[in-house]
């Protein structure tokens, strides 16, 4: 993306010489830039957009986008060179901590809700505007009229605690109301979480324009950075992303300052009379406010101590002004002191105290450098004599860092750098920064300090032994302190406005005025963006239902797309004409849509990064953009009064209807104009005329309804207009407006009639608002102020109003998962709502009947606040969760994880892209929900008394093995999320292994001609069904019946077969000699069967058989004598193993379900068991030879809220921790048998709980995995009754592809392998928050597999809708193609004589009978048209690639051309039956006496295979010969039809070899030539699949009853092989024969074929 340079550093000329000095000149290769985007070059249509910058925001300097693309000339790019002292270790950086939590001012009132128009009241405003004033008070003060407002409290403050100076400055302090007026609860309901946004207001260079103030500072040891987003000041821990506020300015920031001890940090906002907060930084509070002499103030510096404060700005008449505070009492209690006030004529840029002696500082500016003194409370300065350089303009300075240097450093724009001595005030020496000479160019002349351009140096920064330098050429450069060499150099997007080297000098800050933060780490030399910001102000936002994702537009001529999780940037497009006015997401499709300020739409691709399609049907600016949830119709509307309708099911979405003059021409510019309901049935917008308002059909554009706004109130003596519209849920269906006259009317839709009014909403016209969902909360947005109504109330309304936008805010939204909100301004702010999870059915309000939603909720609410628990101990169930930054949640167009391994995944207009990882380098996409198929429990009809103890002693089993029982079947039901309690299922099979002893032919071990190479899946519907131990590497997991063990750094493979159905649980021994493995029970047996295997060698030590069909869990004691099974519910037994002698000791049926059984780690005669209601413990008892069972039950105490409890773990003696189906953790104590606390740890069923000292992992049905800390659980209890939960937090989150079922982890938690029921196993890494692919597979059944000409990758489809493409070496994945909704059916890789290797081509046929074309250099998809109506089953390209023979599901065959996507015929004499195989290959010319040079066959379902000569170039088809057999008369699988096959002989061109033709069990050869058949093979059973090898007259044929068979056509030698799980309905041989690749449902197993 980069390109290296000749010579990359800046020449550095030294005063007293006339040649350039020595620098490093090596070319070196270039990473990508800091911000990681790429430039695409964009289609030739294109018009506005041409000039548009897309690309992904990257974190790291050695990331790289999944783009293939040219920077652009201004792109951040890198030189790296040798740096002598980066070999100093680097200081690793503090584990993240919580940071203290400051709340957002807010403000409660109440509005009187009246039922009609008469009842409108005057009531007072609900604007508080805040003003600063000077007075010793450390709190804003908030005015209002008749306002009852109250402080905001932090936690360890009561609300009622009146306004004191140990109050934080962003609490208001606000005097109360003569009377109490009512608020909802809690209060506040909002908390600040996250900020987007970048940058303050400044007065510096007043010669040129103002522009936003770009500083940032780092903490004293280097962990966070503090930087001003206009209002708020933000301080971001660089390794968590987790960010604190300093609350309390009312207008920008305009100078920040921090001591050398980080205990104060002072800032200054711009509004004059310009006001001053000093902050205690370690806690938040605002210490002192007070106003400052200075008008204006430019720049603060602080002493070293924090005991002096320096200020300099502009008076009233624009005169410099230097002001001095003693500020050595404000930590104290006291107040920050003015000791003097100083006008200078001199111009002030930058001003520094020294950090060596508090009463010496020095300043710079336009024409001179200036040292001061303050003695005796008085500032004094002396001019620098700088001799030829005191006309220069200098712009920042900076103290040499080393005690004994007397060296003060100073920029300027001239690009000069001097280093003047401040003790003898002279001019040491003095260099220029020249701009670089390019190789080519002419020889560069000498050049003097008086000639040539220099590069303007903005800021410099200096440690003690290098010189950070930013300039306005965007680059941060590093020099040594003799500036001999550039050591380091940085391009960013813009002019560099600030550089800030870190206390330890490791990591360098830099800010732009493009609103880029970032740093540079210099022991790596990789740089990181922190921030990226909007340059202007936000317009409108838009957010992703079905993902955390959120675009917004602004006045900067940009659209962004962000992570709502991580906060960071992930697209950024540019449209240097057009100005961006509204944007909106596709519900489905991973495309939105962005209407101009020129009356242009466009459709833009977030995997391909481009534009799809523009639009101009407008001829006015864009006012609106709606898209319908079900993601049929997109609608947009102009300043002219023109609507217009699209269908945007597709992916090129096209214009339906136009409609003009429907549309309010003089409405205020809202992004509320154009809404829909959402049933996606109604569209409202404001219009014809700003005093009504008219409902649509959305499909018809009918109107239903218009309704006259100013006929409202008819007392009111002008006309009242509407603003913004919005829909409330469905039923009971209404329009909310606001109005004109700072009213919300809400309109019945089907009537028109008002049912409530809100009036007095803001003091001025509302232009945002939304209701949530379930129609709880109502947002309104006006000027700076955002206000959250309870709107569930009927009468007194009530509400709680925020203010922290510096400028009006444009818009307000819920976020997708409904527990945050979004608004939009200066900045983009993001806010948890505190309000607890009342549970409601999603899209329902209370008292109405549910609706369903128009996009699935995201994770749990958190929550701060806890409360006292009750006498029962049990606590509330939410718990304090620190503020930092989620990790990565995997939707839809996710973006790559930073530092994560992914793979290149493509989505096509059906839905978002599911999730896909694999080697590094590589974009990855996320998925959406799966639905996997379980089948429902199976209780047992005998269930215990209910009490608090079974009261029973369980004897040995009286012969010491297990009764027969018979196994209960349960029929298989689709969920949404497969509950871990849900019975393990083995994928469906249609075969039967009864027959299959009796008729394979299984060859010796050491005349094998397959070897199984590798596997690729996952079993994702087992249950703790992966091993990991980190300290020998020993990593094994299941895959159908094989047990796979995995070398994690080679990726070799081995593979245990020994079971006959699929294998449901593992379970590793403590000294990891032993792995058991347990599967259900097969045709042949009614038990299920457990192996215990070696795990040094892989061999099988014992087999036993258990009685119950199928083990749910399996578990060693702590000394590995015993093994404990457990059988799921159909016959739930409780199994007790010895380890010598491999006997039944004890077998006790359970009464009830039992879904977890745990042996205790610190005393090897204990167990637990978890299951319906309660918990159970059982102690061991042993009297010789004879084990027994004492049984204690203790129920679920209620408060828990659980009906069952699901997983289990010890922690530390003597707790347990157990999971719920509700989502609760509660905690017990073993030796009391109680449970004395519990906490809401997710939403939905926790399956998995593994616990190591102080830390718990929690993984959920939803997909989430959290780490807990509990290290205070032993104190909480031994406190009992007194246990809170907020001791317990959780320090990390990772959402996974599906619901967790099986987890493992390193002792100490840092790192460890889920696995989820998608079939994917993740490495977790708790310290970088980052989940890596490790092993996955289809998500269900595999139906085609392809491979490329050289052999180099091979592409899989499968009925998840995915197109894979894998490298064969590794078996990694490479590129994934995604079309939800649909299921790829068949699948063709373009032959090599298609065109060069690079452009090779893959071939999709989809169950919709749609055919894709996919470009595998381009990662793209090229081609997509519809040639069948029905799905496609088969498909193939002619010889020369460039024509497409599909077949489909009835029948018809239909030739397309590929380079113009058109179909050429449609051929039906097949119709009526489904073609299952369509081959091509090449032919001579006039070969079997028929012209072409094509051959071809298609074979149907019905028997029938039909052969044809062809040249497509010519137009020329012929029909050559066609076969017709009779159907066989039975079927081996009722309900699964023998597939007709046909094949091409690769070593005869002349022949064809048949299966699955006729009554009989046979392979035949047919010979093209003699029209006859020619030979017969025999088989055992009918085949379902059938390869022919190219490189040996090798035949594989799979068959229903899971195996697969090799035939040498040579000698008639047959072998059978097993390893599958499910019928063998698919093998292909690689183009050379070398491989061997078999898939049975969703595994894939890769052969090695030998004699090739």
């Amino acid at each position: 993306m980069a390109t290296s340079r000749a010579s990359g550093c800046v020449p550095a000329y030294s005063s007293g010489t006339s040649t350039p000095a020595t620098c490093a000149s090596t070319p070196l290769s270039r990473p990508p830039r800091p911000g990681g985007q790429s430039c695409l070059s964009p289609p030739c249509h294109e018009k506005w957009h041409s000039q548009c910058r897309r690309g992904r925001a990257g974190t790291t300097a050695m990331s790289t986008s999944g783009f293939q693309a040219t920077a652009p000339k201004e792109s951040p790019r890198w030189v790296r060179r040798t740096v002598p002292f980066l070999r100093q270790s680097c200081r690793v950086p503090s584990a993240p901590r919580p940071l203290p939590e400051i709340s957002m001012s807010c403000e409660r009132l109440e509005v009187s809700s009246v039922g009609g128009p008469s009842g409108r009241g005057q009531e007072p405003s609900a604007w508080a505007e805040a003003t600063d004033k000077c007075v010793n008070s450390t709190n804003v003060h908030v005015s209002a009229h008749e306002l009852a407002v109250v402080p905001v409290a932090p936690e360890d403050v009561a609300p009622h605690e009146p306004p004191c100076r140990e109050q934080s400055g962003q609490q208001a302090a606000l005097g109360k109301n003569r009377f109490q007026q009512r608020s909802f609860l809690p209060d506040p309901i909002l908390r600040l979480k996250g900020v987007i946004g970048f940058g303050g207001h400044s007065t510096r260079w007043v010669r040129r324009p103002m522009r936003l103030l770009a500083c940032a500072l780092w903490t004293k040891d280097g962990a966070a950075v503090v930087y001003p987003c206009h209002a708020v000041i933000v301080m971001l821990h660089v390794d968590t992303r987790q960010q604190r506020f300093f609350l309390g300015h009312t207008d920008k920031v305009s100078a920040l300052a921090l001591d050398g001890s980080n205990s104060l940090l002072a800032s200054a906002q711009a509004r004059a009379p310009s006001m001053l907060r000093l902050w205690d930084f370690q806690t938040g509070a605002c210490l002192s406010l007070f106003r400052s002499p200075v008008h204006v103030v430019c720049s603060l510096s602080f002493s070293d101590s924090g005991a002096l404060l320096c200020g300099t700005g502009k008076d009233r008449h624009g005169r410099t002004v230097v002001v001095a505070w003693d500020t050595a009492q404000v930590g104290r209690g006291g107040e920050a002191v003015l000791l003097t006030k100083v006008h200078t004529d001199a111009d002030i840029q930058a001003f520094k105290v020294a950090f060596f002696d508090e009463t010496r500082m020095a300043s710079c500016g336009r024409g001179g450098v200036r040292l001061w003194r303050l003695r005796r409370g008085g500032l004094r300065s002396c001019a620098v004599d700088l001799g030829e350089h005191h006309a220069l303009e200098f712009t920042d300075l900076a103290f040499g860092q080393d005690l004994d240097s007397c060296t003060l450093y100073v920029c300027g724009r001239s690009g000069h750098i001097l280093e003047i001595d401040h003790q003898h005030m002279a001019v040491q020496r003095a260099r220029r920064l020249l701009p670089t000479q390019t190789p080519s160019g002419p020889l560069p002349k000498r050049q003097t300090f008086s000639s040539g351009p220099g590069i303007a140096i903005s800021s410099l920064s200096v440690s003690q032994v290098t010189c950070a330098v930013g300039s306005e050429d965007g680059y941060l450069r590093l020099w040594p302190l003799d500036f001999s060499s550039v050591l380091l150099e940085a391009e960013h997007e813009g002019p560099i406005s600030s550089v800030c080297v870190s206390p330890d000098g490791l990591r360098v800050l830099s800010t732009t005025s493009s609103g880029h933060l970032g740093f540079l780490d210099v022991p790596s030399r990789e740089y990181s963006v922190l921030m990226r910001s909007h340059t202007a102000l936000v317009l409108a936002l838009a957010t992703k239902c079905r993902q955390e994702h959120l675009a917004t537009v602004s006045q900067d001529h940009t659209v962004r797309v962000w992570d709502l999780v991580t906060l960071q940037q992930l697209y950024d497009f540019t449209s240097p004409k057009e100005a961006p006015r509204a944007v909106a997401f596709h519900p489905t499709q991973p495309t939105f849509f962005c209407g101009f300020s020129g009356g242009a739409v466009c459709s833009f691709s977030l995997e391909a990064t481009e534009v799809l399609v523009e639009h101009r049907c407008h001829r006015g600016a864009v006012t609106g953009l709606a898209t319908s949830p079900d993601g049929s119709f997109l609608f947009s509307s102009c300043s002219r009064g023109s609507l217009a309708q699209y269908d945007c099911a597709a992916t090129q979405c096209r214009v339906l209807r136009v409609a003009a003059n429907v549309v309010c021409q003089d409405s205020l510019m809202s992004p509320n104009a154009l809404v829909v309901s959402g049933d996606s049935r109604l569209l409202a917008f404001v219009g014809p005329s700003k005093y009504t308002v008219t409902i649509m059909d959305t499909a018809s554009l009918d109107e239903l309804l218009r309704v006259d706004i100013s006929a409202l109130d008819g007392t009111s003596s002008r006309l009242d207009s509407a603003v913004a519209v919005c829909f409330g849920p469905a039923p009971p269906g209404h329009l909310l407006v606001s109005t004109s006259s700072n009213t919300v009317v809400v309109l019945d839709t089907t009537s028109g009639r008002m049912v409530r009014e809100l009036s007095g909403v803001h003091p001025t016209a509302c232009p945002s608002l939304a209701l949530s969902r379930d129609g709880r909360f109502l947002l309104t947005a006006a000027d700076r102020a955002i206000k959250v109504w309870d709107y569930l109330m009927q009468a007194n309304l009530g509400c709680q109003v925020y203010i922290g936008h510096s400028e009006p805010v444009q818009a307000v939204a819920f976020s997708p998962n409904q527990q945050q909100l979004l608004s939009v301004g200066d900045a983009i702010f993001l806010w948890d709502i505190l309000a607890p999870n009342e549970r409601l059915p999603p899209g329902s309000v209370r008292g109405s009947p549910g609706a369903p939603p128009a996009c699935e909720a995201g994770p749990g609410m958190r929550q701060l606040e806890d409360t006292v628990s009750g006498a029962d101990g049990l606590p509330r169930w939410q718990v304090p969760v620190p503020s930092q930054a989620s990790p990565p949640r995997l939707g839809p167009c996710a973006g790559l994880p930073e530092g994560g391994d992914g793979a290149f995944s493509v989505s096509d207009d059906e839905g978002p892209s599911e999730e896909s990882h694999g080697p590094k380098g590589l974009r990855q996409a996320s998925g959406s929900a799966l639905l996997v198929k379980e089948a429902d429990r199976v209780v047992d009809a005998a269930c215990g008394a209910a009490g608090d103890s079974w009261g029973l002693s369980m004897p040995p089993h009286p012969c010491g093995q297990p009764s027969a029982q018979s196994p209960r079947r349960a029929r298989a039901q689709p969920a949404a999320h497969p509950d871990s309690c849900e019975p393990f299922m083995s994928q469906g099979k249609a075969s039967s292994l009864a027959k299959v002893g009796q008729s394979v032919s299984s060859p010796p071990a050491s005349s094998e001609r397959l070897h199984l190479k590798a596997v690729v899946g996952y079993s994702g519907n087992g249950r703790a069904n992966v091993v990991w131990r980190p300290d020998t590497g020993f990593f094994a997991y299941t895959c159908g019946r094989l047990v796979v063990v995995e070398d994690l750094h080679s990726g070799a493979q081995q593979h245990w077969l020994g079971h006959p159905e699929e294998i449901s649980t593992l379970a590793l021994s403590h000294d990891a000699q032993v792995l058991a493995s347990a599967s259900g029970h097969s045709s042949t047996a009614s038990c299920g069967q457990i192996r215990l295997w070696e795990v040094p060698g892989g061999s099988c030590r014992q087999l036993i058989s258990h009685r119950d069909p199928t083990v749910r869990a399996l578990a060693f004691s702590p000394d590995d004598r015993l093994l404990i099974t457990l059988g799921y519910d159909g016959d739930c037994t409780l199994a007790l193993w010895s380890m010598s002698t491999y006997e039944l000791l004890s077998s006790t049926r359970l009464p009830e379900p039992v879904h977890g059984v745990a042996f205790n780690p610190w005393h090897a005669g204990e167990l637990a068991c978890v299951g319906q209601g309660a918990i159970t413990l059982w102690l061991l008892q042993q009297r010789g030879a004879d084990v027994s069972l004492q049984v204690h039950r203790e129920r679920i105490p209620e408060e828990v809220r659980a009906g069952k409890l699901t997983s289990l773990c010890y922690g530390a003696m003597p707790l347990l921790y157990c999971g719920s189906d509700t989502g609760q953790v509660c905690v017990w104590d073993t030796h009391a048998c109680r449970c004395f606390l519990a906490w809401e740890a997710d939403n939905s069923e926790i399956g998995v709980l593994l616990c190591s000292g102080v830390r718990l992992v929690s993984g959920s049905d939803s997909g989430r995995l959290r780490l807990w800390a509990v290290e205070a659980m032993l104190e909480l209890r031994r406190k009992g009754s007194g246990a809170r939960s907020s001791s317990v937090f959780m320090e990390r989150e990772l959402t996974l592809d599906g619901a967790i079922v099986s987890a493992v982890f390193h002792d100490s938690m840092d790192m460890g392998v889920a696995g989820s029921v998608a079939g994917t196993l993740w490495y977790i890494n708790w310290a970088e928050g980052t989940s890596t692919h490790l092993i996955s597979g289809h998500r269900s059944k595999v139906n085609e597999v392809a491979f490329s000409p050289s052999e180099s990758h091979c592409a899989t489809c499968s009925d998840d809708g995915s197109v894979r493409v894998w490298s064969l070496a590794s078996m990694e994945l490479v590129i994934q193609f995604q079309v939800l909704n649909q299921s790829c059916l068949c699948l063709a890789w373009s032959p090599p004589s298609c065109g060069r290797p690079e452009q090779q081509q893959v071939a999709a046929g989809y169950s919709d009978g749609t055919l894709r074309v996919f470009s595998i250099s381009r990662t793209a998809m090229e081609l997509k048209m519809r040639p069948h109506l029905a799905a496609l089953t088969a498909i193939a390209f002619s010889a020369d690639g460039q024509t497409i023979l599909s077949g489909d599901k009835d029948g018809l065959v239909a030739v397309s051309r590929l380079c113009t996507g058109m179909t050429l015929r449609v051929l039906s004499d097949q119709r009526g039956a489904p073609i299952s195989t369509i081959q091509s290959t090449s032919k001579e010319d006039g070969d079997f006496g028929v012209e072409g040079t094509d051959l071809w066959l298609a074979a149907s379902g019905d028997q029938r295979v039909s052969i044809w000569a062809s040249d497509w170039p010519q137009g020329h088809c012929e029909l050559m010969d066609w076969l017709s057999f009779p159907a066989p008369a039975l079927m081996e699988a009722p309900g699964c039809p023998v597939p007709s096959l046909a094949a091409f002989c690769p070593w005869d061109g002349a022949l064809l070899v048949c299966a699955g033709l006729g009554v009989h069990r046979e392979v035949i050869f047919y010979s093209l030539r003699h029209k006859q058949v020619v030979e017969k093979i025999p088989l055992p059973f009918f085949a379902v699949s059938l390869s022919l090898s190219p490189g040996a007259r090798l035949m594989a044929i799979g068959f229903a009853e899971c195996v697969l068979r090799l035939v040498d056509c040579t000698s008639g030698a047959v072998q059978d092989f097993a390893g599958h799980n499910d019928s063998v309905r698919l093998c292909r041989f690689t183009p050379a024969g070398r491989l061997l690749f078999t898939a049975a449902h969703r595994e894939i197993l890769v052969w090695d074929v030998t004699g090739c």
